[in-house]
């Protein structure tokens, strides 16, 4: 009897344990800190690159711009009603998981490639991908260097510390038995300009970086991008650990924007469809069912987020395409047009 009764007291010990890990944004319950300072502040706090353009770019106002600029601002759209209530911070790729972990920002959305390393990391959680790439190489055009085979040893290259660039590069002279010297930076802009100085022969980091900084080159022309991939960068927002609702929140505003074109609801059209026969679709722009409360957000967050920002193909074409960095969208169109882009269902 005595045993039955430590039994009854240690259950009930568990239980309120439960309760209060649930009260502290876990398991299933809709509460969450991150979101609650999110409202209070009344402005999403993003971490973005110190300038890319395509991905994090701002001009000489100081607005913003960019796919990965666009991941924020659907949040923002989701949370606060409105997508312009963001307030970034410019971050190298030396400090910006600092930056996430300490609470300086809440969403990392920095063209961050998603490893194992970085996701086993105490404190971090990748919540998808907005951007697959991969890893080149980008040369002068008079250097006589036409793949990455060309490449001799002795060969100079440039990239940013503090990025998976430097281990891949690593990785792929020793694969090649070509002796190599890295210079590196912190900041983009200071590896880009080195480059463009002459003082490095190569320039090395993903491909959608090579293409957006090379116009920011004093003579774009002058220099290639060699056809070879040597490495699988999977770019997309990070949150820290530790609040379950926030991370789904981000999770399913980048998700939203992605079926939405999958199912050809964009920015004009995305009220108009509210009565549509397609039950998918009457769900993305909250016409049918409850998703919103699964957040312990309204029933139209999601149709704030298409209209106010746009479903995947509009940004990806307004900050990629048009701008001439990837016009061709290769893995990253949706895998009904033999791309790779494919998420969860919103139901």
């Amino acid at each position: 009897m005595l045993k039955t009764f430590k039994n009854w007291i240690l259950i009930g010990f568990a239980s309120l344990i439960l309760v209060a890990c649930q009260q502290q944004g876990g398991g299933n319950s809709k509460k969450s800190k991150t979101l609650e300072n999110t409202q209070k502040a009344g402005f999403v706090k993003c971490g973005v690159s110190q300038g890319l353009p395509g991905f994090s770019n701002a001009d000489t106002a100081g607005n913003w711009s960019g796919i990965d600029v666009d991941v924020c601002r659907a949040v923002a759209a989701a949370v606060l009603g409105d997508a312009d209530k963001v307030k970034y911070t410019p971050l190298s790729a030396k400090e910006r998981f600092t930056a996430l972990i300490a609470g300086e920002i809440d969403i990392l959305s920095r063209n961050t490639t998603w490893t194992l390393s970085r996701d086993a990391d105490i404190g971090l959680t990748f919540v998808g991908v907005n951007f697959y790439d991969g890893q080149g190489f980008m040369v002068r055009k008079n250097s006589g260097i036409n793949s990455v085979n060309d490449f001799q040893s002795g060969i100079s290259a440039c990239t940013n510390t503090g990025t998976t660039t430097e281990l891949n590069m690593r990785d792929f002279f020793n694969s090649k038995n070509i002796s190599y010297e890295p210079i590196a930076f912190e900041k983009a802009d200071e590896v880009v300009a080195a480059y463009d100085a002459g003082r490095c022969d190569t320039y090395t980091t993903d491909k959608s970086g090579l293409a957006a900084q090379r116009t920011k080159m004093s003579s774009p022309d002058d220099h290639k991008v060699l056809p070879e991939t040597i490495s699988k960068e999977p770019l997309g927002p990070v949150v820290r650990q530790g609040d379950a609702v926030w991370e789904d929140i981000v999770r399913w505003s980048l998700n939203v924007m992605i079926e939405a074109e999958e199912y050809g609801v964009n920015s004009s059209n995305a009220s108009s469809l509210k009565d549509s026969e397609n039950p998918q679709i009457k769900r993305l722009v909250g016409s049918e069912g409850e998703l919103g409360s699964a957040f312990g957000l309204d029933n139209e967050w999601s149709l704030r987020i298409i209209e106010q920002v746009g479903n995947y193909g509009e940004i990806y074409e307004k900050h990629i395409a048009s701008t001439g960095i990837m016009p061709d969208r290769g893995p990253n169109e949706l895998w009904t047009k033999g791309g790779i882009l494919y998420v969860a269902p919103a139901r």
